[in-house]
């Protein structure tokens, strides 16, 4: 998949079959339209582009807004490879962009920039300064600049909307079965091995303190969960906790992963962690023997939980 990070550098020979939207999350949902657009360039003659944005809109235009993503840009660019897109741009979003009136995105962007043949959309789908035009209007450039418009059944449009909404949700409620059921993977987490405090060391479950970068990453409900990641070509299994650590007073939430009969340094090492259920919420002990006897305990469930797979 080739990767551009502005629609002034996108570069073809060919005409394109495009999509545009956020597509946070790359789900169930997503994937019919993306599926769609993938079957319309099985001509050689034609290539499938998706035309996303980044920061998202909401970022933008809303003053304090503390919207959440299902993806980073490093996940988001690896699922929509995998479903097999050709190229994908991904635009920088501001306010100069946001006020391009309809027209004017149709023909200097989609026709002039994209050389579209064919976009594939939501039929409620909104474009333009302040999003005034809709599909009929894009109907109508279509006629006029020669490119089709095949729209989104309603039904499909809300599956897409009903599972984003479903999935944040279920996420926050610490739900992940409902959130891996809609997403059609597994959730995962991805940054950096941090120092921490190592407490667990001392008790026998030594973590992996996990720094994530992007603050915008949506993180799941408080507690600990079932995890497993893929380290050095093999999947390793564990449990994490999402928290503040109350029965050592901590005051700031960390993200600790423990794994089951595993001693690799990962210092500084970036992982991935997938999350496959939540086991219980976090608890303050009165003192860190009950801390690690209900460790054990979480221990044995996720390994209870990973036989019966």
């Amino acid at each position: 998949m080739k990767i551009f990070h502005s629609i002034h550098d996108f570069v073809s020979t060919k005409k394109t079959i495009l999509t545009l939207g956020t597509f946070d999350g790359v789900h169930i949902g997503h994937k019919k339209i993306l599926e769609k657009v993938i079957q319309n360039t099985f001509d050689s003659e034609y290539e499938s582009v998706v035309l996303t944005f980044f920061p998202h809109p909401r970022m933008v235009l809303q003053e304090k807004s503390e919207v959440r993503l299902l993806n980073t840009i490093a996940e988001k660019i690896d699922l929509l490879e995998t479903i097999g897109i050709q190229n994908l741009i991904i635009h920088p979003f501001d306010e100069s962009f946001s006020r391009l009136t309809a027209e004017a995105f149709v023909k200097t962007i989609l026709v002039d920039s994209l050389h579209i043949q064919k976009i594939i959309i939501g039929y409620d789908h909104r474009f333009g300064r302040n999003r005034t035009a809709n599909i009929d209007d894009l109907i109508t450039y279509g006629e006029q600049f020669d490119f089709e418009v095949e729209q989104i059944t309603v039904q499909e449009i809300n599956d897409v909307s009903i599972s984003s909404t479903k999935i944040r949700n279920a996420l926050l409620e610490g739900n992940m079965e409902l959130a891996n059921k809609y997403l059609g993977y597994e959730y995962s987490l991805s940054g950096k091995v941090s120092k921490g405090k190592q407490l667990g060391r001392t008790i026998g479950f030594p973590t992996a303190n996990l720094k994530i970068e992007e603050e915008y990453k949506l993180i799941p409900k408080d507690g600990v969960y079932v995890v497993q990641s893929p380290i050095n070509n093999k999947v390793v299994q564990g449990i994490m906790n999402i928290g503040n650590n109350p029965t050592v007073d901590g005051k700031n939430k960390s993200i600790e992963v423990h794994y089951f009969d595993f001693n690799e340094d990962l210092y500084h090492k970036k992982i991935s962690v997938s999350i496959l259920h939540r086991i219980r919420s976090e608890q303050k002990f009165e003192n860190v023997t009950l801390l690690k006897k209900q460790l054990e305990l979480d221990s044995s469930s996720a390994l209870a939980y990973f036989k019966a797979l």
